[in-house]
């Protein structure tokens, strides 16, 4: 079951949830002016409803039957005004409904984007990207649809109905009952088409975000697809999520093809009782032609509101919906608070853990009682094997998660009391996994920071030993590497991650595994850059190859979580344990 489907509130049958119309009002405020300007306009293209139907009862009734051609050619004249009014508070309607909408959901999409960029990892270990993509698009377009069709619309069809009734039993009430006699059936249709159509819409939406998931996943994913020949299973499974879809899709089209055939129905047999009625009464004499033909008018004017009433209550359910699940994620405690104010210029570089213990989900320890420290200007390496907890303990450097137990410490203060922004600055990450943006090189280093010079970044590439080779791309810096970096080599992306972290000019470097991806030659061309890199600085080294650490000041073993084994690479193959036998076995595989 989807999260829609267990969240409650809007989604289990609440139209009208106070706390987020609140909300809703929220994000208009900054627009209040055009908001009530548009209340006004649909009050008062509602108050010109019944006003027609009037002045064509006066002219038959007087003019027509009078011969009265004067007054003919006058009211005529009234009507043509009554409807160019009409045009404009239709046109002004239309234009100021879109108008808000729009730029509601521009502030909306920037605020749930900003949010988005705030959460801490583990939101995203839990939550498929293509439902993130589902918020960030597709429930915020139907937070248009609110206020084009929403409240306000709403608002301005029952003002029309409770006018359009008034002016029914004051004109003649005895039609005013017939007209109104198909009105309980009406109901009733509108009341079960809403409650149809809600359920289906629900599925619909819910039938879209697992669209978007499992599409951007395999997308993502198909080279895995592709290698292992898996392109008919995953079509298959593409087949019956997208069947899902057009089941929900048929279903809701089925209910709008009975219920506005029976809506249509009902309003003309409201309409043939009215000219049964009246012209029997218009024989007897005992009401006039133009109060049946006004009548006529009424009803196609009261009927069509309530069509619309179904239609509106759903398009508002969705869009509550829709709003219950964006202020969720912004209302979402799922991130780093970055509540610390200490944000020094610059940093020595030690730091500590001290008896830290650490959950991805709260239960099952990954890391227990971890405990080191490193000087400021030493290079500390871990190792181990996979799942034993090295990536974590820089994840937890850098804030991505926070620990359960203990503290960490840098030049002397704890983590939490630093500036988010201001401690991952201090701090330079190369991953074993490069991410590039289809951006340019220059971009892709920089990310976007005007601070740092296109002199910076040629100075740290020609560091690397990697300037020639951006130099001979078409465009150089300029070059786009694509989607991921789709153009560029394993090795080549690695190369400008190193670029992307010297330029930052951290006090605290940390390299994952940044080699394991390359080949014997990039490898040492990175090493010997590595080896500049971490001159004067803190490193911290997740090592898979043991050639890359054995001048490191401390070598770390870590197994379940626990540092087993600690010491320089002399001491550690002394002792003949792990690390002794993960070197013997690592170069035994390279005689």
């Amino acid at each position: 079951m989807s999260d829609e489907q267990k969240s409650g509130g809007p989604a289990s049958g609440q139209v009208f949830d106070i706390a987020i119309l609140k909300r809703l009002y929220d994000f208009v405020r900054p627009y209040q002016g055009r908001f009530y300007g548009l209340v006004g306009v649909i009050l008062l293209g509602a108050a010109l409803a019944p006003i027609t139907p009037l002045l064509i009862r006066q002219t038959i009734d007087n003019d027509i039957a009078g011969a009265n051609y004067g007054g003919l050619v006058m009211m005529l004249s009234v009507m043509v005004g009554v409807l160019v009014i009409q045009a404009g508070v239709q046109f002004a309607n239309t234009y100021l409904s879109g108008w808000l909408g729009q730029h509601v959901i521009r502030d909306v999409r920037v605020q749930l984007y900003d949010k988005i960029l705030s959460l801490r990892l583990k939101f995203f270990d839990n939550t498929p990207i293509g439902r993130l993509v589902t918020r960030t698009i597709s429930d915020i377009e139907t937070l248009a649809d609110v206020f084009s069709e929403g409240m306000a619309a709403i608002a301005g069809d029952l003002l029309q109905l409770i006018l359009i009734i008034g002016v029914m039993f004051y004109t003649d009430w005895r039609l005013a009952l017939i007209s109104l006699s198909m009105v309980p059936l009406m109901l009733l249709s509108t009341y079960v088409f809403k409650e149809k159509i809600k359920a289906s819409f629900n599925e619909v939406r819910t039938a879209v975000a697992n669209l978007n998931a499992f599409v951007q996943e395999h997308i993502s994913g198909m080279n895995i697809v592709q290698i292992f020949s898996s392109e008919k299973i995953e079509a298959e499974k593409f087949r019956v999520i997208n069947d899902v879809h057009r089941k929900a899709n048929i279903r809701s089209i089925w209910y709008y093809s009975i219920y506005f055939p029976v809506a249509d129905i009902l309003a003309a047999a409201g309409t043939g009782l009215v000219v049964w009625y009246g012209a029997r009464q218009i024989l007897n004499e005992q009401i006039s032609f133009g109060t049946v033909t006004a009548f006529v008018m009424f009803i196609n004017l009261f009927f069509r509101p309530i069509r619309m009433l179904a239609d509106r209550f759903n398009t508002l359910q969705m869009g509550i919906v829709s709003a219950d699940r964006i202020i969720k994620l912004l209302d979402s405690d799922e991130y780093t608070v970055n509540n610390g104010t200490h944000a020094p210029a610059n940093l020595r570089g030690d730091v500590s853990f001290r008896n830290v213990w650490f959950a991805y989900n709260d239960e099952n320890y990954v890391l227990k009682d971890v405990s080191f420290e490193v000087k400021a200007g030493e290079t500390v390496a871990f190792v181990g094997a996979t799942g034993a907890g090295k990536s974590s303990i820089i994840n937890l450097l850098s804030r991505f998660y926070d620990i359960n137990k203990g503290t960490i410490q840098i030049d002397g203060v704890n983590v939490e009391e630093y500036d988010l922004k201001s401690l991952r600055r201090h701090i330079g990450v190369v991953l074993q996994d490069v991410f590039l943006f289809s951006e340019t090189i220059e971009r892709n280093i920089t990310l976007g920071d005007p601070t740092i010079s296109r002199e910076q970044i040629i100075e740290a590439a020609k560091l690397v030993g990697v300037h020639e080779f951006i130099m001979r791309l078409p465009g150089g810096y300029d070059y786009n590497v694509q989607e991921r970096g789709a153009t560029l080599s394993v090795g080549q992306r690695q190369l400008i991650s190193f670029v992307r972290a010297m330029v930052q000019n951290p006090r605290i470097i940390v390299l994952d595994e940044a080699t394991s991806s390359v080949d014997t030659e990039t490898e040492e061309l990175i090493q010997e850059a590595i080896s500049k890199l971490m001159r004067g600085r803190t490193a911290i080294v997740i090592a898979h190859r043991l050639s890359t650490i054995q001048k490191a000041n401390q070598i770390m073993v870590v197994d379940r979580g626990e540092i087993k084994e600690q010491g320089t690479h002399e001491q550690l193959l002394q002792l003949e344990g792990f690390y002794a036998n993960l070197y013997r076995m690592q170069y035994k595989e390279m005689a």
